[in-house]
């Protein structure tokens, strides 16, 4: 019983301490937003999108959009606890689970909270990686809902960098963060196996948004 629960109170203490680290860090950040023309266009319209982000650039991104009530898949890995902890602190809702493992069930709960109005993020190189590929779950949530695909970018010059898979990046102190996004895609096919081969599309969208970046 005794070894069930100190794993679950560490995650609990990790969460909480991780949440007010992030807020004092954030607030010291310098945040420069551009190209966010599509992002404004949908929340004029009050119309869903997806956001697709790369899994090693989480971190300024959740503070940017904090507050928001976008949903976010995250893995139901150990350290994918603690990124939900504080992100539901941020005001985040969780779809646990990822666009590689264990897809199916997460898949049509992130499908469920774009239908029930709700922005969605997702890191389709996410839990594991490699860096940077894009799984094809995120296409297929786009096909079934139709909502919009905007990619975006955080890039800092300032920043620790994780001995991770991904370099997870944290911005430093006082750190100039520039958030870029792509113009809107979407994904129309027939099927969630022609969503599939919608990949490079997709790609292409992060292309753009790093371009804008200057990453």
């Amino acid at each position: 019983m005794g070894n069930e629960e100190a794993p679950s109170r560490r995650v609990v203490w990790l969460a909480r301490a991780g949440a007010v680290l992030l807020r004092l860090l954030g607030l010291t950040w310098r945040i420069r937003v551009s190209h966010d023309h599509a992002l404004r266009s949908c929340r004029t319209t009050k119309r869903p999108l997806i956001f697709m982000l790369w899994h090693g650039q989480l971190l300024p991104l959740l503070y940017h959009h904090r507050g928001e009530g976008v949903a976010v898949m995250i893995s139901e890995h150990a350290d994918g606890e603690i990124i939900a902890r504080i992100a539901t602190s941020l005001g985040y809702r969780t779809v646990r689970g990822s666009t590689s493992r264990g897809a199916a069930r997460a898949l049509l709960a992130a499908a469920r909270a774009v239908t029930e109005g709700h922005d969605l993020a997702i890191t389709p190189d996410g839990p594991r990686g490699p860096v940077k590929s894009i799984a094809p779950g995120l296409a297929v949530v786009a096909q079934r809902t139709g909502a919009p695909v905007i990619g975006v970018v955080a890039t800092a010059p300032r920043a620790w960098r994780l001995k991770s898979w991904d370099s997870f990046m944290i911005p430093k102190p006082f750190a100039r963060v520039s958030i870029a996004y792509s113009d809107e895609a979407r994904v129309v096919a027939g099927d969630a196996r022609e969503a599939a081969d919608a990949v490079e599309r997709l790609r292409d969208v992060m292309t753009l948004a790093e371009q804008r970046s200057g990453g």
